[in-house]
This record gives structure tokens, C-alpha cells and sequence, in this order.
């Protein structure tokens, strides 16, 4: 996706079909309004050619990699957000029941905490990764959907919801 010039409607189509096909292989939903959900699409492949990473269209980016990594869609709050109101903070993932209209997407407030409470959460994470375990091997959790796996490092990719190595954190 990265690359210089207008984003294309092509561009957006194969990125839009690109998350839904991940999203259903995965159990979960997009945004039945096609004209909203391509507007948010537009947005990704915008922050991924301005930051080379795909931050939340809805959401300010930091630019840097280490302070965005929560808000990389999708986002470490995506499943609390659609556990408790029925679509993530920008809509772009929806639970079964609001894709189907049975309840209303509506504002989702935000669940990110604030940039210190974040760099506090890191360096507190930091400080302990190093810590013996118990167990013959580190456990590590994804942060957007919680699949923990006991292992020497986390697995390229997560199984489950299908990020990047980067999106897991030592559990145990």
C-alpha cells in the first residue's frame, strides 16, 4: 500500500476486501454502510503511506511506531469496543447484532488512555519483561484479541485475529 500519488478507488477496493475477507475469516464484522467503511479504508491507506504503518483514521497519530502501536488497526481496543458497545471507535469493525441492525452503531467513547498513562504502562512492561518465570517458557498475549501462546518469542503473526508479531506482549 505504500507509494506516492492519489490514492486510487482500486487501492481502496483491495484494501476494503483485503479487512473484510480478514475480518469474516476471523469472526468478525465490518461496517455494512459501504460509503462510510470506504471512507475509513481511504483513511488507513492515507496513514500507512504517511507513517508506513496503519494507524486509526479516527484517532491522532504519533508518527512513531512505539507510541502507536495500540491504535494500528486494528486497534488493541477494537474487542472491548465491540463487546460493550457494538462497533470499535471508528466503526469500522462491527459486532453480528449491529450488522444486522438489531442494535445502533453509535459514538464510541475513547478508551485510550493518556500518553503518560501509556509511556508508563511501557516502561513498567519493560522493566518486568526480563523477570524470571516460573514456566519452562515465556507466555505472550496478543493485545487486540488476547490469544496467549507459551513459547520462546511470540508467533509471526497471531493465529487468531492476524497481527503482526510487534502486537504481542510477555503475559507471563
Amino acid at each position: 500500500m505504500s507509494g506516492s500519488g492519489p490514492i486510487t478507488d482500486d487501492d481502496v477496493d483491495r484494501l476494503y476486501r483485503e479487512i473484510e475477507r480478514d475480518a469474516e475469516s476471523g469472526g468478525y464484522h465490518i461496517h455494512p454502510d459501504r460509503v462510510f467503511t470506504e471512507r475509513l479504508v481511504r483513511g488507513l491507506i492515507e496513514n500507512e503511506r504517511r507513517y508506513g504503518y496503519r494507524s486509526c483514521p479516527c484517532r491522532l497519530s504519533a508518527g512513531s511506531p512505539g507510541e502507536d502501536v495500540d491504535i494500528v488497526c486494528p486497534c488493541d481496543y477494537r474487542d472491548p469496543d465491540l463487546s460493550e458497545f457494538g462497533a470499535c471507535y471508528c466503526a469500522l469493525y462491527v459486532s453480528k447484532e449491529a450488522r444486522e441492525g438489531k442494535v445502533p452503531i453509535g459514538s464510541i467513547p475513547e478508551r485510550r488512555p493518556p500518553r503518560a498513562e501509556r509511556e508508563r504502562a511501557r516502561a513498567e512492561q519493560a522493566r518486568t519483561a526480563g523477570a524470571p518465570a516460573q514456566l519452562p517458557f515465556p507466555v505472550w498475549r496478543c493485545s487486540v484479541c488476547g490469544y496467549l501462546c507459551a513459547r520462546e518469542a511470540p508467533p509471526l503473526q497471531c493465529p487468531i485475529c492476524k497481527v503482526g508479531r510487534e502486537r504481542f506482549g510477555r503475559f507471563i
